[in-house]
């Protein structure tokens, strides 16, 4: 029988965000608007194939069933193929999803497949390429297209799509948006605007509630689905006229927090509880070799006592969260 991840308020955690490189290649306004910053770190400090194969199998006995592979940019790994054809050999793990920006994701899409990915989050905040632009720094809204396009190529059935909701920048698109799912088994996920340690200004600029779209949604018919045990924090909402699907992560929202079932690993092996949370719990020393797999169980497990009920972000408390490539948003 598997041991259950379960914290001090009896919710259990199924679900693991892994970033394997805190390196980006856009400069998002909303996370790293003035480029990536090494700080120190080089790609020799980030997990290698072998320890993320471990730590995934840890959690995987502690049962995990889902595996997030995020960034920074996780495809600039050039063993990224490698990394999860590595978490694929964990037959407890039924998913593994990435979060990518899809700068290669019509390159490298059908090999991510045949290597075991079985889904995908790609992130696009503006269906206009100027704006588009504006937003990430970069001028790859046709490539980023063409990848989703590759992705239903390559067999994906569905492919879900993360915006980051930001007043007077996108969410007065809403008919765009849902204009482009209509024929399209694509959810769009509107991520209400965080705040984060170098993101405040930004913040109060362009921060507004998902409740705003969750209304419209409702009064054109929409219906709320149920959520599944390893699903991520979205409230999923769907209309028989249209392939699509509409998500909202509303972590602003009362009681976010209640149905959490998910934990984080760094790119250089910390274990976070919370997104923001005030530090993270070091898994390096325990992934050198096979002979420590029960220590890091023990270790991950015993870690789950000093998780918070909640995030503190309605106080202004972003706690190490200096921007969401950190620890994978």
């Amino acid at each position: 029988m598997v041991s259950q991840l379960t914290d001090a308020y009896a919710r259990k955690f199924y679900y693991l965000r892994l970033s394997v490189t805190d390196v980006c290649n856009f400069r998002c306004t909303y996370c790293l608007p003035d480029g990536y910053k090494p700080n120190g770190v080089t790609s020799k400090s980030f997990l290698s194939v072998d320890e993320i194969r471990r730590v995934t199998r840890a959690f995987a006995t502690l049962g995990t069933e889902k595996v997030r592979l995020t960034g920074g940019e996780p495809s600039l790994r050039r063993d990224f193929t490698d990394i999860i054809a590595g978490i694929r050999e964990n037959a407890a793990i039924r998913q593994i999803a990435v979060t990518t920006n899809g700068y290669r994701l019509a390159r490298d899409v059908q090999q991510w497949r045949d290597a075991g990915l079985t889904a995908i989050n790609v992130s696009v905040d503006s269906l206009d390429p100027r704006q588009f632009h504006a937003i990430t720094g970069q001028d790859k809204f046709r490539q980023v297209m063409e990848g989703i396009d590759a992705a239903f190529e390559a067999g994906f059935d569905k492919v879900k799509v993360n915006t980051v909701l930001m007043r007077d920048v996108n969410h007065h698109q809403l008919d765009t948006f849902l204009a482009w799912i209509k024929p399209r088994p694509i959810q769009l996920r509107f991520i209400e605007l965080m705040e984060t340690g170098e993101g405040s200004d930004l913040f109060r600029r362009h921060h507004i509630s998902g409740d705003s779209i969750r209304e419209q949604l409702l009064a054109r018919g929409w219906i709320h689905q149920i959520r599944s045990r390893s699903d991520g924090p979205a409230q999923v909402f769907c209309h028989p006229d249209y392939a699509g699907q509409i998500g909202l992560i509303m972590p602003y929202e009362k009681d976010f927090c209640a149905s959490c079932n998910r934990l984080r690993v760094s790119s250089v092996g910390n274990l976070h509880l919370c997104l923001f949370g005030d530090g993270g719990v070091s898994l390096r020393d325990l992934l050198a070799g096979d002979s420590q797999q029960e220590a890091l169980q023990a270790r991950i497990a015993s870690a789950l006592a000093h998780k918070k009920q909640t995030h503190f972000l309605h106080q202004g408390n972003t706690g190490i969260t200096q921007n969401l490539s950190y620890i994978g948003g």
